[in-house]
């Protein structure tokens, strides 16, 4: 029997609700892809020792930045540098994947009720 099967994205984005809980979906060496829906505002983090990769997959995202922000809709992405502090917002629900090393914790360093268990796969 073959291990070679496609990931269903939306599948996959079918088995969960919970809002900023990110769940894996596959491991590319030391990187997972990770699935979410957000709604309304997150917190302000940043992540010390990585860049992370917003796509909105479904909806739209926008990631404020304490200069400025970025506005995504399906089928866009952005690169949040290494040490960038964020917050994203969704004004209606939105799913996205997010592509990032494994260990990487939702909120960085901040702790908050929004922060998330790691290695949830779905």
């Amino acid at each position: 029997m073959s291990n070679h099967r496609a990931i269903n994205i939306k599948d996959k984005l079918s088995k969960f609700d919970d809002l900023w809980s990110p769940r894996v979906i596959a491991v590319m060496n030391d990187y997972q892809f990770k699935l979410a829906k957000v709604e309304g505002e997150f917190v302000w983090h940043s992540h010390p020792h990585t860049d992370e990769v917003f796509i909105v997959i479904e909806g739209s995202l926008c990631i404020q930045f304490r200069d400025g922000e970025v506005q995504l809709t399906a089928g866009e992405m952005f690169v949040v540098s290494k040490g960038v502090e964020h917050k994203p917002v969704a004004k209606k629900n939105c799913q996205i994947m997010l592509i990032e090393p494994k260990g990487v914790v939702n909120t960085g360093e901040v702790q908050s009720e929004l922060t998330a268990d790691n290695d949830i796969w779905v």
